[in-house]
């Protein structure tokens, strides 16, 4: 059998080159030289340079492949990060002022997030970017920002953090009407989608047709895909990402909403990562894995040479027990995310930690030492990965920081007890606004604007009479 012929393109002497490897990435190139390469190679007509707003929604603009690589200036208002998820902008006040001129913000696109999307019909490519000021400076407030400022006060301790998401998600019947419920798909059996179907082959195989394009699109991405099963609540996945840099992790996440959304429309249905969409049924989660690299020695500083636990390790389990709850608006950043967070459910309502314990807030899950890692299941599927990330590696940075000293590990059942974090939105925004500490993390000016926003949020939420509301009390009281 004759060997298989290299690929060439024709050369712009009229020769034939070989084609560089880089051009066959899926995904990211170097530099500038190498993305008008690997756009020309590939076609693109169209390019979308787009970043994540404080919600986790992909904001951004559209141009043409040839104006993306001849060194135009991209810019965005910097009003796009103050912006509520109904539309509106928070009042001023506790350290939120909104900027009088509204000045841009200047997009720098990261050529490593340089992919296809491959759902356009017309050649289509999309770039993550980052936000900086007219000056060079970054923008203290953006979310991709906050996570890599939390990432540099690790970097000075000589200490790099590795996470890997799970995200939960439901499809749902296509429901244009905001008033009625959402209900279960029907399946390829043609029967709608019942609950308690965890871990279940055959719930999976009901959308055989539509988990092969999520695998599809995200193989044309470069995204990767550790596992994906079927949970517990009638039509819930889960998706389960390798673990890797806490930054392309969040890319990974937000690009795979994208996806996922985009996939089921091709289906006739949503995807929704609501925490809680469906009553009655489990609330949708992104658990976040988080483990922490010395960086010259390359090993887990939650695991000693003998293989048993660090002091490093109890004192992140400490700062995630003291520090988490007041970062609990950045994993539950909604009014329906506290839906999720009841007792006696799926979802963790305490600060407790244990060995292998899916009832607390922090489970250590049986490894090797070199494996060791702290599970937070805490955030639901609705937070932005990015603020997720960031506020979670926080908490347990200021606790390695200060040497807080977490509690003994609970044995027991630990969601039927007393509850430890907030139960609504307004009292998770101040307990977030009290953490200084956290805060200047973080970022004053983020921590302002994102306390301001959800603010704004619960009092847009307040506007709206429930069902609840018109059933009970309309002719009872």
């Amino acid at each position: 059998m004759p060997p298989a012929k290299k690929e060439v393109r024709p050369s712009s002497r009229g020769g034939r080159a070989r084609t560089p490897a880089f051009v066959k990435n899926q995904r990211g190139v170097k530099n500038w030289k190498e993305a008008s390469a690997w756009l020309e190679w590939r076609g693109i007509e169209d390019i979308e340079c787009i970043t994540p707003d404080q919600a986790g929604v992909a904001r951004g603009k559209m141009m043409p492949s040839k104006k993306f690589t001849s060194n135009t200036s991209l810019a965005l208002p910097s009003a796009v990060f103050m912006t509520t998820i109904s539309g509106g902008y928070p009042e001023d006040g506790n350290g939120f002022h909104y900027p009088e001129d509204d000045g841009d913000l200047k997009l720098m696109p990261d050529l490593s997030t340089l992919t296809v999307v491959p759902w356009e019909e017309d050649p289509t490519a999309a770039v993550i970017c980052d936000l900086v000021h007219q000056d060079g400076r970054l923008v203290e407030f953006t979310p991709r920002n906050v996570l890599r400022r939390v990432l540099a006060a690790y970097d000075k301790r000589g200490l790099k953090p590795v996470v890997a998401p799970e995200i939960e998600f439901y499809l749902v019947r296509k429901n244009p009407d905001p008033d009625y419920p959402l209900t279960p798909p029907v399946g390829r059996s043609g029967r709608p989608i019942g609950g308690g179907a965890g871990y279940s082959i055959a719930g999976v195989n009901e959308f055989d047709e539509l988990i092969d394009d999520i695998y599809h699109f995200s193989e044309g991405q470069g995204l990767e895909i550790d596992t994906l099963i079927h949970e517990e609540g009638a039509g819930q996945l889960e998706i389960n990402l390798r673990h890797g840099d806490p930054i392309e992790l969040a890319d990974q996440v937000f690009m795979f909403k994208r996806t996922i959304r985009e996939a089921a429309l091709k289906h006739e249905i949503y995807a929704t990562f609501m925490a809680k969409p469906i009553q009655g049924q489990p609330g949708s989660a992104m658990h976040i894995h988080q483990s922490i690299i010395d960086k010259k020695t390359g090993r887990n500083v939650f695991s000693a040479e003998d293989g048993s636990e660090t002091d490093d390790f109890f004192h992140f389990l400490g700062g995630m027990q003291k520090h988490v709850p007041n970062a609990l608006v950045m994993f539950a950043p909604y009014v329906n995310s506290y839906r999720r967070l009841t007792q006696s459910a799926s979802a963790p309502v305490n600060n407790k930690w244990g060995y292998d314990n899916r009832t607390v807030a922090f489970r250590v899950p049986r490894s090797d030492p070199a494996a060791r890692r702290v599970e937070n299941r805490i955030p639901s599927s609705d937070a932005n990965p990015y603020l997720a990330l960031a506020a979670s590696l926080a908490c347990g940075l200021i606790g390695m920081t200060n040497k807080i000293k977490a509690e003994p590990p609970v044995l027991t059942t630990a969601n039927a007890a007393e509850i430890d974090l907030p139960r609504s939105l307004l009292e998770a925004v101040d307990l977030f606004e009290a953490d200084e500490e956290l805060g200047t993390l973080l970022g004053k000016s983020f921590a302002a604007t994102y306390a301001a926003i959800k603010r704004a949020e619960f009092e847009t939420f307040m506007e709206v009479i429930s069902p609840w509301e018109r059933e009970y009390l309309l002719l009872n009281v």
